[in-house]
């Protein structure tokens, strides 16, 4: 299955018989007939069994495993690029190898460089390496095909799918040949192994396989020998790992009796967007010789894709490891504001409280922060600024919430001096515009400054990056402060933070208005009854988008499309959606050229002098 740049592949640990390549053949056609998969890839030594031992020196078994090859690929029912394991001899010599094919044609063979010699390990009793041999043989005959041998990368006739092969214990060396393969050009490696199992074993080889994922700025498909090899003083788990860019996609359970396949979703064009992105990778291009060779074949499109699991409608929330999260992003915003208020040798911090989300998340950071300077909570001020659109349920939610902190309210009702500016600039004070709105922001802007000046204080920021991407914010009003602690975090993310931070770090009291706050509809009241989300549209799927743009580099179609299978939205919503986003996105990069310093929270941000330098006056195609 292939769309979209998305590929499906199969990490497939069949059953299998010690030394009975022809019901192990068996075993492998039962399965192939199932996959719905592009690539499938199997054990080490799949095809005899890796823990044959001295049975690898008998012709017969050579003999019987070299015609159970011969079936397989004739009796092929897969249409995709199946890899498996067997003994390759040469001129008398054995190489423990691997096998590409697609249907009925042997694309290549590839043969294990490092041969584990120590503990429960003794490959070179049987097995030769192939670094010598790759120097001088490139292309062998088997079955009466002429056979690429040696190292090489895959590729597609577009270019779009590559990937490399190596095997089991290669993949342990200082520098294996997947990394090498991966400078080289595979997107993804693929690793035929044996690995054993022991106490601790399981979490040592999972922490390779996704490292070597984030090293490759690519994909690790790896499958191992299962229970059925077990002998003697080794027992094998069937440990099967799919990694993409640093990320666990899927791994099996340990020790299944049975045929076990798990499939992983590989995102090929996050793989080339974080490969152009990763400037070390780039320098590290052309820095090691390696002879490769290329070979092409050619993979249909599917008419569509299905994932093996549904996307994350909220990526930019924690799902595992909540406490840990919230805790570091905490610490980071904490310790950020921390330093700013003794940089700045500032007495007090004044935050303009609206009863929403993103000052209440602000609000309780700067009561942490006070509590951590030794700072009586009462220079911490929380100002109410009520005016034509504020509600009576948000200004009471920021009433409560400033009360049970215990920090210095101070309430100033802006409507008679936003008229004194209307009456100035001769607006008629009816016609609810944009300049109606935004001489409220920035009356209130300038009273929080004001203020900051008189107490010697800092003006703590409350916007969030998903008001950033889209520009839902006032130049110069609530765009500015002197410090911008939620920048960094999209709207998804405060919700979660803020609940957290009630739940964990302050009482009762505030975690019920903390409650109100987040069953409260989204507004900026700046005129009565104001639903920003009936504006721009709900934040999770904006957020959905902010993290496919930014993290995995993708199309405006390509994001249409996945959140119309996210979201369960038609065709027309996600175009629309997109649209909607990415020209607000584009148009109001000006106003994130001017934005304050805030701390970096993710792994991406909107910050002009961080993540993204992106010019004012961008012109964007429409799509």
């Amino acid at each position: 299955m292939y769309y979209q740049n998305y590929i499906k592949v199969a990490a497939v640990t069949p059953k299998l018989e010690v030394g009975n390549p022809t019901y192990n053949v068996d075993e492998m056609l039962k399965v192939l007939g199932t996959l719905t998969s592009s690539i499938a890839v199997f054990p080490e030594l799949g095809i005899t069994a890796y823990t044959c031992n001295d049975l690898f020196f008998q012709h017969g078994l050579l003999e019987e495993t070299e015609q159970q090859i011969a079936r397989l690929i004739k009796e092929n029912p897969y249409e995709g690029i199946m890899v498996f394991g067997a003994p390759l001899e040469i001129d008398g010599i054995l190489y423990n190898s691997a096998f590409i094919i697609q249907k009925d044609k042997l694309l290549g063979i590839v043969p294990k460089f490092y041969l584990p010699n120590t503990q429960e390990f003794y490959e070179k009793r049987w097995f030769t390496s192939g670094y010598d041999i790759v120097k001088k043989v490139k292309m062998i005959r088997f079955l009466d095909q002429v056979v690429p041998f040696g190292s090489i990368i895959f590729k597609t006739d577009d270019g779009r799918i590559s990937f490399g092969v190596e095997i089991c214990e290669d993949m342990w060396a200082p520098i294996s040949p997947g990394n090498l393969l991966a400078l080289s050009g595979a997107k993804m490696i693929l690793n035929l192994s044996a690995s054993n199992e022991y106490l601790s074993k399981r979490a040592i080889r999972r922490r390779t396989i996704i490292e070597h994922s984030r090293r490759n700025a690519g994909a690790y498909v790896y499958s191992s020998a299962g229970v059925n090899e077990s002998t003697s003083d080794t027992v094998f788990s069937g440990h099967n790992v799919i990694a993409q860019n640093g990320e666990l996609l899927v791994e099996t359970e340990n020790f299944s009796q049975d045929t076990e396949v798990i499939y992983g979703d590989i995102d090929l064009s996050h793989i080339a967007y974080a490969r152009k992105l990763n400037s070390s990778f780039r320098d590290t291009l052309n820095k090691f010789e390696f002879d490769t060779v290329n070979v092409e074949f050619h993979l249909d499109a599917s008419d569509e894709y299905t994932f093996e699991k549904p996307h994350d409608q909220t990526p930019f929330v924690p799902k595992k490891d909540e406490l840990e999260a919230f805790e570091k992003i905490a610490a980071l915003q904490e310790n950020a504001l921390i330093k700013r208020m003794k940089h700045m040798q500032a007495d007090a911090i004044i935050i303009g409280v609206s009863g929403g989300l993103d000052s209440t998340l602000a609000l309780l950071i700067a009561t942490r922060v006070a509590d951590k300077l030794i700072m009586d909570r009462k220079h911490v001020y929380g100002v109410t600024m009520p005016a034509f659109g504020t509600s009576e349920q948000t200004l009471k939610q920021a009433r409560a919430l400033i009360k049970h902190l215990g920090v210095t309210m101070k309430e100033i009702d802006i409507r008679d001096h936003v008229n004194d500016h209307f009456d100035l600039i001769g607006h008629d004070k009816i016609t609810t515009d944009a300049t109606y709105e935004n001489t409220q922001a920035r009356a209130r802007t300038m009273i929080l400054m004001n203020l900051a000046n008189m107490k010697n204080g800092l003006v703590l920021g409350t916007g969030d990056m998903s008001e950033l991407a889209l520009g839902w914010c006032t130049y110069n009003g609530d765009q500015m402060s002197m410090y911008g602690i939620n920048a960094g975090i999209p709207k998804t993310l405060v919700r979660f933070m803020i609940e957290r931070y009630a739940h964990e770090k302050f009482g009762d009291k505030i975690e019920d208005v903390v409650h109100d706050v987040l069953d409260t509809p989204i507004s900026p009241e700046l005129v009565l009854n104001q639903l920003t989300e009936e504006v721009i549209g709900k934040y999770e799927v904006n957020d959905f988008i902010l993290h496919r743009y930014l993290r995995h580099g993708d199309t405006e179609g390509r994001i249409a499309w996945l959140i119309e299978k996210t979201f369960d939205l038609t065709k027309e919503e996600s175009g629309e959606y997109v649209r909607h986003f990415f020209d607000r996105f584009y148009s109001q990069q000006f106003k994130r050229q001017a934005t304050p310093d805030s701390p970096k929270i993710l792994d991406v941000s909107l910050s002009p002098r961080g993540d993204l330098r992106m010019p004012s006056d961008v012109k964007k195609s429409k799509q």
